[in-house]
């Protein structure tokens, strides 16, 4: 692939960025300063739950702008109590601590987990169980947890404090876990840069009897598979397993910068004052937005029409698998997180639906991540399945034979 980084820009060079400068944006449609339109397929990388331009998360937004943008944690937020309280109502949870991203919240997890273990006697308990494969973002503690060596190399020693785990490996599972500094497990549900790899539910419940047996705890990120994306309010749903401590962020603010850690009220009994911060977590501005997003998505009847559109989708991804073999392997996802494992780099097939009028997201494991507003509707998705099998068909051997 040629280098398209403009050495003139003024910007750090640390992305490899498609050619491409998008002007506006109306529900599932982006349009360039050139006017050409495109399907957001790839939604700012699961973040635009709702599209672009969501008239009801526009109007709030102006209105809660015209009033009070920022004011610091100094205060009392009023829309902060009513965020965690329907949050709360709505999971496993009963505290909620408010971020701006999810590698923020999920070193809140951390944290609350290590200072759990600290203020009920056992400071020893430091030490964060993760897997192969993971995510879960970009800070120092954050790529650590996630091992990948591609994230870690030239930023010095590794943060202390991570053990990674073959995915799928019970028995080396259960061995670390027994550990005496170990205390938490942290597991995606459905691990998506890593290649939209499901955890089955019965492994779910499997790690939750594992947490309680041994007295540490289950910490879920779901900065990607939260807020609707899965067809459940979070993934951790389809299973029953509820975990201790869970990390949100990307959907939960529509667009809008906004992270969330929950927990029991056992898991953050350890957060007293001044144990941890933010400035900007849970502005006025950032909780009118949540609160916006959430009137939405916990609205009677949006969950199904999400696991609809699903089902809608992975009928004609299959069809489409069965009929071009030599390009799509196999069809994973839950809901709208929905991963094509290609046979062809993922990166080309990208491109190849770039050049076919829609958005999509490569992954780990060469798969390609089809990330829909959850809002789409039925028409929406057969253009982007004719769009995607337009794309399909061009990288099919087949097909290249017969243009030769």
């Amino acid at each position: 692939m040629a280098d398209t980084t403009d050495h003139s820009s003024p910007l750090f060079e640390t992305y490899a960025r498609a050619d491409l400068a998008f002007e506006r944006g109306s529900g599932v449609w982006l349009e360039t300063r050139d006017g050409r339109r495109y399907m957001d397929f790839g939604g700012g990388i699961a973040v635009n739950c709702l599209g672009h331009a969501h008239p009801h998360l526009v109007e709030t937004l102006k209105a809660q702008a015209e009033k009070l943008w920022h004011v610091s944690n100094l205060y009392e937020i009023p829309d902060q109590r009513r965020m965690a309280e329907r949050l709360t109502a709505a999971t496993f949870a009963d505290r909620a601590f408010f971020a701006n991203s999810g590698a923020e919240a999920v070193e809140c997890a951390i944290k609350t987990a290590r200072r759990y273990h600290y203020v009920n006697g056992a400071p020893e308990r430091y030490r964060i169980l993760t897997f192969e494969g993971a995510f879960h973002g970009r800070t120092l503690a954050t790529i650590a947890a996630g091992g990948q060596k591609k994230y870690l190399e030239g930023y010095g020693p590794k943060v202390d404090g991570f053990d990674q785990l073959p995915f799928g490996d019970h028995d080396a599972l259960r061995e670390a876990a027994a550990g005496p500094e170990v205390a938490a497990i942290l597991i995606e549900p459905i691990q998506g840069e890593g290649g939209i790899r499901s955890v089955p539910p019965m492994c779910l419940t499997g790690l939750r009897e594992l947490c309680d047996t041994l007295g540490i705890l289950l910490i879920y990120d779901e900065v990607q598979t939260g807020v609707g994306r899965t067809g459940k309010f979070f993934a951790y749903q389809h299973s029953g397993a509820a975990p201790d401590i869970l990390a949100s962020a990307k959907g939960i603010g529509g667009g809008f910068p906004l992270g969330v850690c929950l927990a029991t009220e056992a898991a953050a009994s350890g957060m007293t004052p001044g144990s941890h911060g933010t400035t900007y977590g849970g502005s006025p501005l950032a909780m009118a937005v949540g609160n916006a997003v959430l009137d939405v998505v916990l609205e009677e009847g949006f969950l199904d029409h999400v696991r609809d559109m699903s089902l809608q989708m992975k009928q004609s991804l299959a069809s489409l698998s069965d009929r071009y073999p030599d390009v799509i392997e196999a069809v994973r996802g839950e809901g709208l997180l929905i991963g094509l494992k290609a046979k062809v780099p993922n990166v080309e097939l990208v491109a190849q639906m770039r050049e076919n009028g829609l958005l999509a997201v490569p992954a780990g494991d060469n798969v390609v991540r089809l990330l829909p507003p959850l809002n789409v509707t039925a028409d929406e998705v057969r253009q982007a399945m004719d769009r995607i099998e337009t794309a399909v068909s061009a990288l099919s051997l087949g097909n290249r034979r017969k243009s030769a």
